[in-house]
């Protein structure tokens, strides 16, 4: 049982990264030519659900929210958080 709970686990955090990580590049699509964007809010939720790996490499591969501070700093501290909660879990 424990072996399935991790799969399914590891099958939500790659598909919230992807789509985190898709939204970032979606933004910054729409960013550059002016049209209706991706709120913050939204921006931040989904790395707190998971996608915070998804989001830095949004970040990096799109240049895409790096002048802000919160993003910036932000989203490694919810990384961080996220892997010391994984390892409190497993431990």
């Amino acid at each position: 049982m424990p072996h399935d709970i991790s799969q399914y686990a590891l099958i939500y955090l790659a598909a919230i990264n992807l789509v985190t990580f898709l939204t970032y590049g979606i933004d910054k699509y729409r960013a550059k030519r002016g049209a209706w964007r991706i709120s913050e809010k939204t921006l931040f939720l989904l790395p707190l659900l998971g996608g915070s790996v998804g989001a830095i490499a949004g970040m990096k591969v799109f240049h895409h929210k790096t002048k802000h501070w919160y993003f910036r700093y932000g989203l490694p501290l919810i990384l961080l958080a996220q892997i010391a909660l994984a390892a409190w879990l497993e431990f």
